[in-house]
């Protein structure tokens, strides 16, 4: 059985599912052990959470005007990179 902690808490179990995800993973050679595999998918879950919350700022930004169109973007860049390309020269 896979027990986690977090701080001040008691142990958790991980439950059926999870705890044979982590160890068929242990198996096959993906993980060195079940803890390894607790803590690779903690840190997947905390990627998963910081996109979720990005795409959740340029939703609401998008909804509240603070966007720029597509033409926009690309023209600055185009004038950037020319520039750029100039320097070079």
């Amino acid at each position: 059985m896979i027990r986690t902690r977090r701080k001040g808490d008691d142990q958790r179990d991980l439950g059926p599912e999870l705890e044979a995800y982590v160890s068929q993973r242990v198996e096959s050679g993906r993980y060195n052990s079940k803890c390894e595999g607790v803590r690779v998918i903690q840190e997947h879950e905390a990627r998963l959470a910081a996109l979720d919350a990005s795409i959740a700022r340029g939703i609401a930004d998008a909804e509240s005007g603070r966007t720029k169109s597509a033409a926009e973007v690309f023209d600055r860049l185009e004038a950037k990179y020319a520039a750029m390309s100039r320097d070079q020269e």
